[in-house]
């Protein structure tokens, strides 16, 4: 990350900042995908870039905001309708966080993913169980004490009625978390999410209840040195059935190569390319 401190001449002659700055991070994939459901192999590449700003009071509040800008679009979005161009605002004090934007709410902060594979390509993400998640602009609130971990978020207010709760407890070693969603039309989720960490070897597992299907994710990541092999299974419980193998290794100065495969019984993908993060 390389930090720019835009804000520098403005807090020379300025008073009432105890603290501002405004940093700029990046990353970017090229690299080769094969998507067996097309039966066809493509280049693929991406940039990105974000900004970050974070200040803080005289009485010690800190705010922020961060907007993400892709190379085929992407911007500061609505302010207060429901779209949201990957950005958000934020305010925290004392544990506590409160953030407007594009967030997604408390079952996808707190219980997320269990592990993918492949360079951030067409197949990553094959791994994933949905979230009904927030319409933009959304708002979610989190407060942390010592392992534990509350949040919760509810969409815009003029769409409907979504709402959404969650709770975590991690240490080093292992992380269990609960989360539910309300869409606020009849449709709801309780998500499950846990971890464990034995030596070089991390296991997550992740499952869901939606009434009629009830999916489960589980995936183990074992890291050798400078390389991390990953292995994944998510069943969809709607006769779809997804595993997934694949490696990464770390060159320092944050490149990695990454590569994957993944069968859904019926197609296979693939991919391998370069992850930079700047």
């Amino acid at each position: 990350m390389k930090k720019i401190l835009l804000a520098t001449s403005v807090l020379a002659a300025t008073t009432g900042f105890a603290a501002a700055e405004v940093t700029v991070s990046g990353e970017a994939r090229m690299g080769v995908v094969y998507n067996g459901a097309a039966n066809d192999t493509f280049f693929s590449s991406r940039v990105r870039v974000k900004f970050s700003m974070v200040g803080t009071t005289d009485g010690g509040l800190e705010f922020g905001a961060a907007v993400r800008a892709d190379q085929i679009g992407g911007n500061g979005g609505s302010s207060t309708g429901d779209t949201n161009g990957d950005s958000t605002v934020y305010v925290s004090a004392n544990g506590f966080k409160l953030t407007m934007g594009d967030v997604s709410g408390a079952a996808d902060a707190l219980v997320g993913q269990v592990s993918g594979v492949g360079y951030e390509g067409l197949i990553d993400g094959l791994h994933e169980i949905g979230f009904i998640g927030t319409t933009k602009t959304a708002v979610y609130a989190e407060y942390t004490t010592g392992a534990l971990t509350f949040g919760a978020g509810a969409g815009q207010t003029v769409t409907g009625d979504e709402f959404n709760i969650g709770a975590k407890y991690a240490t080093d070693a292992f992380s269990v978390a609960i989360g539910y969603e309300d869409n606020g039309a009849g449709g709801d989720a309780l998500h499950l999410g846990g971890s464990a960490t034995f030596g070089a070897a991390t296991v997550k597992v992740r499952i869901t209840d939606v009434g009629a299907f009830t999916p489960y994710a589980l995936s183990v990541d074992y890291k050798a040195g400078a390389a991390t092999i990953t292995a994944f299974y998510t069943d969809f419980d709607t006769g779809t059935e997804h595993i997934g193998i694949g490696a990464a290794y770390d060159l320092g100065g944050g490149a990695s190569v990454k590569g994957g495969i993944v069968s859904n019984g019926t197609d296979e993908f693939a991919d391998l390319g370069i992850s930079m993060s700047f």
